[in-house]
């Protein structure tokens, strides 16, 4: 009796020791299954960046970050530019332009059709063309009909792919789609482009656009690249013009 009583605890731990690893891979299945929640395979691509232009236009302000580091050398244009945009339209923030073999960076705040830059070497804020500067009115960058949501619904030959990590610590699934934009509403974006682009945007499952790469010929110098970023939807920045 005594030896049947010391053989069953044993194993039990035995069959526990066992089972031990099976139920942890299963726990982690269970939850890399859970995170990684496939695209819906039967919703349209043209249908999906169209929920995102909406969720877009809707928003009340966003922080845009646009950048490039292809900018062929003497060719004069924009480098950067990051701030908060809103639907007013108005942009508050700061833009890096490549001019007269010069690259500084200059705030700039954007308000009722005006752009004001605090220009290097100058005092104060002053009224400026940014497009003297191969840049874009950055307020009009929100603009639906020709800011940077225009481009979702104006993208041809539009396809699905892969599914990224992205945002805060990479726990956003963000779909891809890529597709081809005819430069003449990429001129929303940088008044200069020619000719179609190359464009790829990601998306997250609560349809916010955010990212949007394109590669075309921006300033008659070649092809280029342009990575832009979206995030901090729902911001309500107050922007008015400096005084």
């Amino acid at each position: 009796m005594r030896a049947r009583l010391l053989t069953r605890p044993s194993a039990a731990r035995g069959t526990a020791r066992a089972a031990a690893p099976l139920v942890a891979a299963a726990l982690l299945l269970s939850a890399c299954s859970g995170e990684d929640s496939p695209a819906e395979p039967d919703q349209d691509p043209a249908e999906v960046l169209a929920e995102a232009k909406t969720t877009f236009d809707e928003t009340s302000g966003v922080r845009i970050v646009l950048e490039t580091d292809d900018l062929s050398e003497g060719v004069d244009g924009l480098l950067r530019a990051e701030g908060y945009g809103t639907h007013d339209p108005a942009f508050d923030g700061e833009i890096v332009v490549r001019f007269a073999g010069i690259e500084p960076t200059v705030p700039v705040v954007a308000v009722d059709g005006t752009v004001f830059a605090q220009v290097p070497l100058t005092t104060g804020w002053s009224e400026v063309d940014p497009a003297e500067h191969g840049a874009p009115d950055p307020a009009g960058l929100m603009d639906p009909d020709t800011g940077f949501s225009s481009l979702l619904v104006a993208t041809e030959e539009l396809e699905q792919g892969e599914q990224v990590r992205g945002g805060t610590d990479n726990r956003d699934v963000l779909t891809t789609y890529t597709g081809t934009v005819a430069g003449d509403v990429v001129a929303g974006i940088i008044p200069s482009a020619e000719g179609d682009f190359a464009a790829s945007y990601t998306v997250s499952d609560d349809t916010e656009l955010r990212s949007m790469e394109l590669t075309g010929d921006f300033y008659g110098a070649g092809s280029m690249t342009y990575l832009i970023t979206f995030d901090d939807y729902g911001a309500e920045p107050s922007i008015t013009a400096p005084e």
